[in-house]
């Protein structure tokens, strides 16, 4: 499989992300109150008042998609940062915000600028490219987020489509009961991703610049009982398999397909945070999928994971299946009925709010 930039499905059509993405703008929904506490404690508007010249609040979006979830979370963070300025007595020198919205240079930005609020309160800008990597000018960045973009891997691990390799993942899409080798190649990758992140990231921000991430992550306790969130491209996977098996799709192409996601349990992603040497830590919480979602049925559910994967799948396999693909997909789900049970799909939202640390 090549490592091809794909972004979520386009446009406002039934299959769209915009129209799929439930989730992930009920988990910004959720913890909206902390987040913005989090900020005006943390964020200092002296910083920049103390400038002659007002310069405007710069704030990057990362994983932007094509909304309507990224318009959320900018005005929740621009509300906190002026209600910040407003509890000092700074009315007066509350400033202009510019927004960068950014996503992988496939992203549909024509929708997302077609569906920009009317009444926001900044300049908005596109910045395509991916975010593993540096996207910005040295210190020019006030305010970093990022929300459900991080399980995503930069690519798909060289070794497991090495069919000399020991961690070849014939027959599968991802890393859920593969060998022990696919696994950790997931998990290498994973922390090489993010610390990468972490490094671009704090050559952008300003001396205490802070940056809120909101991470899907899996449990750290999952009984047998309980489903493992990456059970979903498991089952995926098997539907492919299904295909193969009746000419309707080559064994090769399947052999050769990986899914390059990651719902890597919280304490090790914690255990990344923690370890940095850019950013300390200034708040984190984490909320469980029950706590934050419904799901009300296997169609969307399907549409879910649809919205965030067909245009990988066509890329690889080609339009013609996908409609084939999801309903047997949809029928699978409503077999393994527990899969839509959030007490028992031990998916979680990890929080946090790092802050620049001083620059030597």
């Amino acid at each position: 499989m090549e490592n091809e930039s794909f972004a979520m499905k386009g446009g406002e059509g039934p299959h769209s992300y915009a129209r799929n993405s439930t989730f992930q703008r009920d988990a910004i929904e959720v913890c909206k109150k902390s987040i913005q506490e989090a900020i005006a404690k943390n964020f200092d508007p002296k910083a920049n008042a103390e400038h002659k010249i007002v310069i405007p609040i710069c704030i990057a979006d990362l994983g932007c998609s094509t909304g309507p979830n990224a318009f959320i979370s900018m005005q929740t963070i621009i509300d906190a940062i002026e209600l910040k300025f407003q509890s000092q007595g700074l009315v007066s020198q509350i400033p202009e915000f510019l927004v960068f919205y950014n996503d992988q240079v496939t992203n549909d930005f024509n929708t997302l600028f077609k569906n920009l609020p009317p009444n926001r309160k900044y300049f908005a800008v596109g910045v395509p490219g991916s975010f593993h990597g540096r996207l910005f000018p040295r210190e020019t960045l006030h305010f970093v987020h990022s929300s459900s973009s991080l399980c995503w891997l930069s690519t798909v691990p060289k070794e497991i489509t090495d069919r000399t390799s020991n961690a070849w993942n014939k027959g599968r899409i991802n890393h859920t009961n593969a060998p022990k080798e696919v696994a950790d190649a997931y998990a290498t990758q994973y922390k090489m991703d993010l610390a990468t992140f972490l490094h671009a990231r704090a050559q952008e921000l300003v001396h205490n610049g802070l940056m809120l991430l909101q991470i899907p992550v899996a449990s750290d306790m999952i009984l047998d009982s309980d489903v493992n969130p990456n059970k979903v491209f498991e089952l995926l996977g098997s539907c492919l398999l299904d295909m193969t098996k009746e000419g309707l799709v080559s064994e090769e192409k399947v052999d050769c397909f990986n899914v390059p996601f990651l719902y890597s349990p919280v304490k090790n992603v914690k255990a990344i945070l923690e370890i940095n040497e850019y950013f300390n830590i200034e708040w984190m919480e984490t909320k469980d999928i029950k706590d934050i979602f419904v799901i009300s049925s296997a169609q969307i559910f399907v549409s879910t994971i649809r919205a965030a994967v067909e245009e990988l799948i066509e890329k690889h396999f080609g339009g013609e299946i996908v409609d084939e693909l999801f309903g047997r997909y949809t029928e699978k789900v409503k077999e393994f009925a527990n899969i839509m049970n959030s007490e028992k799909l031990k998916i979680a939202m990890l929080y946090v709010l790092l802050k620049r640390k001083s620059k030597a």
